[in-house]
């Protein structure tokens, strides 16, 4: 029985595996840096620079800005109460939170203080897991502050299900993390600053000991407990659970991360997920994991062992600990009686062996905001409003730039490699999968070799040339002029689906890295537009070491245009449709051997990514802060010098521009009507 691949794959694990030894690589210099570090005075001054680098990333913070702090009930439990309050981390952005507090008088010098942080629980704070612990908390005598995170719980953005790309909380983490993204904004500081300010609220108890502050949080939660332990001065001793592993264990692993884990430039800065913890040393700190947890324990025990490390030499070796449970992913009980012992330790508390009876809420008793969602409450804008505020405030200020300094922007924005020689090309064997009942029955497929382990797949469709499978061409297309083809997805898709604007004699395509025959099989998900699938991860990746992913496609595209212009074309039509038309529109701007340019199905803007609800372009496609500098618009204008058409536009969800609204959305962008023509 033969097992073959889907006919559209050749390469299926080349941008994995590029990523996996970039990764790798920054992995090994920074543990030779760690393995150097000898003294007190070494371990010091790496804490001082880990910590300056992610405070950098997180910036800037915003104000601090009036909490507006209102209390919405209170539950009477007998051993505590519960107290429910709205408060706004930044104007207009509602936080709903239930804070656990122990009945009677608080002890001389006021109740030590756990802020506890969600994972990611559809039901937020009220998710059994989290509000038994802050319960059991209080139970032992801390005051214990827990709230929803954005887009669960009481803090939905959007209808999740209903003709959305929406079904969970980190469908709508990506989500948000895109849109910020255009303005240059990492979701992660939205998130962290929420957290901080809860810890602003907590610490303003007058019930409360400022020198007996915990943090803990699992899954998603234990990301933001290393984000807040990095970050705040204020916490004295943190538990993270379930999360603490390496970037290269969860690439390796196929497992992205959602928008909030992957902050921009920590791999280019030489930093590792250790090194949030290791930001704050010698500050008391518990790992928590579990044996069959899919954040890889290997990679905790190669943390554990990093921050053990300078915390020695820090003399402070007593302070870290390790727990490993035997569950799979959560904070299971013996994870949280860990805890427990662990605050006790460190705040003088006497706590129980075991975690306490503990009686559950129903999520409406727990409720904040009015019918459980923040969405009523009066004056709170959700965060797809706050991004387009985001983008607006840095379109405002920006001015349309010349060709040669829109030039400058785009490759400065794109990151792109530099390009030395005519690349180097492979003659591929025909596959034979192509439909012989089609127009162009017959292709031919070079690999392009643009950078060390990256080929970009260039094709040729020929209607007049029947071959069998086991034909080669071995010879590179030398022809004067050519109409070269990049498509939304995949080659064999546009041009078997007929969506190639024309049908020139013969068509010659492009399959970028990640696209066509060289899309990856990785993360259970062969949908390319998966929000949480193999693309996304390694835009993540990219983003992480500060290299734009959209700029390493661009760069396929004018290496393959270098090596034309070698083998004597002097001619280029560039025809892109869809994603195909964003790299059509930057190759076009930036290669002079491009001549003409024609855009199907484009994107108008980035900045009507930002104005919506919900946007389906992938974050592999948008730029960071592409918005500071430019906007496609100003792309389009420039390649009017070079015959621009725009042929069906596209908006945020991959849908056709009505007619009624197209023409008076082309003049508020400052587009002629003229050059959007039929197909």
């Amino acid at each position: 029985m033969k097992h073959t691949l889907p006919p559209e794959l050749l390469y299926p694990h080349l941008v994995h595996e590029y990523y996996v030894t970039r990764v790798r690589a920054v992995s090994a210099a920074r543990r030779q840096r760690l393995q150097a570090l000898r003294t007190r005075a070494d371990a010091e001054s790496y804490v001082r620079e880990v910590r300056r680098k992610i405070l950098a990333m997180f910036a800037p913070a915003p104000s601090r800005g009036p909490l507006n702090l209102r209390s919405t009930g209170v539950l009477e439990r007998g051993a505590y109460r519960v107290e429910k309050f709205l408060f706004d981390s930044r104007p207009g952005y509602v936080v709903t939170a239930n804070c656990y507090v122990p009945a009677g008088a608080p002890p001389e010098g006021g109740f030590p203080c756990v802020l506890v942080i969600c994972g990611h629980s559809e039901n937020g704070k009220a998710y059994t897991e989290y509000q038994g612990l802050a319960q059991a908390l209080a139970r032992q005598g801390f005051v214990a502050l827990i709230t929803d995170p954005v887009g669960q719980g009481e803090r939905l953005q959007c209808e999740h299900g209903h003709d959305t790309p929406i079904t969970n909380s980190c469908d709508e983490h990506n989500m948000q993390g895109k849109q910020l993204a255009l303005a240059g904004e990492f979701f992660g500081t939205w998130r962290a600053w929420d957290d901080q300010r809860a810890l602003d609220i907590l610490l303003a108890r007058p019930d409360i000991d400022r020198d007996r502050v915990g943090v803990t949080g699992v899954s998603g939660g234990g990301t933001l407990t290393t984000y807040v332990h990095a970050l705040d001065s204020r916490p004295t001793m943190t538990a993270t659970a379930c999360f603490l592993t390496t970037y290269r264990h969860n690439l390796e692993n196929e497992l992205p991360c959602d928008s909030e884990q992957i902050p921009p430039g920590i791999l280019a800065a030489g930093l590792d997920q250790a090194d949030f913890i290791i930001a704050r040393a010698p500050r008391p700190v518990l790992l928590l994991t579990q044996r069959q947890d899919f954040f890889d324990p290997r990679g905790l025990d190669e943390a554990h062992d990093e921050i053990q490390r300078v915390y020695e030499l820090l003399g402070a070796g007593g302070c870290v600990e390790l727990f490993m449970g035997e569950h799979r992913h959560g904070y299971y009980q013996d994870t949280r009686e860990a805890m427990y012992q662990f605050f006790g330790k460190h705040a003088a508390v006497a706590v129980t062996g075991r975690e306490p009876r503990l009686t559950l809420e129903l999520d409406a008793a727990l409720w904040a905001a009015p019918q459980g969602q923040v969405r009523r409450v009066r004056g709170n804008r959700l965060l797809y409003q706050h991004a387009a505020a985001a983008a607006q405030a840095v379109v405002a200020p920006r001015r349309p730039p010349s060709r040669p300094a829109l030039v400058r922007k785009v490759a400065a924005l794109l990151e792109l490699p530099p390009r030395t020689g005519t690349p180097h090309y492979r003659v591929l064997r025909s596959t034979g999968d192509n439909d012989c009942t089609h127009y162009y029955s017959t292709f031919w497929a070079f690999a392009v070799e643009t950078e060390p382990g990256i080929q970009a797949i260039f094709q040729v469709w020929d209607p007049q040339n029947p071959m069998t499978a086991s034909q080669t061409r071995l010879a590179f297309p030398m022809v004067e002029a050519m109409d070269l083809y990049l498509p939304h997805l995949s080659s064999r898709a546009d041009v078997l689906g007929d969506e190639v604007p024309a049908r020139p004699p013969l068509l010659y395509s492009l399959d970028v890295r990640g696209m066509g025959k060289t899309q990856a099989l990785t993360c259970k998900s062969y949908d390319f537009l998966d929000g949480y699938g193999h693309d996304y991860m390694y835009a993540s990746h990219g983003l992480m070491l500060n290299e734009s992913y959209l700029g390493r496609r661009v760069h396929d595209v004018l290496s393959t245009l270098d090596l034309l212009q070698a083998q004597g074309t002097r001619r280029v039509h560039l025809i892109g449709r869809g994603l195909g038309a964003l790299l059509a529109t930057y190759a076009g701007l930036l290669h002079p051997l491009v001549k003409q340019v024609t855009l199907k199905n484009p994107l108008l803007s980035y900045e009507e990514l930002t104005q919506v609800p919900l946007a389906d372009w992938p974050l592999s496609f948008l730029p960071w802060g592409v918005l500071k500098s430019f906007d496609l618009p100003d792309c389009y204008r420039a390649l009017q010098a070079k015959g621009l058409r725009l042929l069906q536009p596209w908006d945020a969800r991959f849908r056709p521009w009505r007619a009624d609204t197209l023409r008076a959305h082309l003049k508020a962008l400052g587009l002629p009507a003229r050059l959007v023509r039929r197909g």
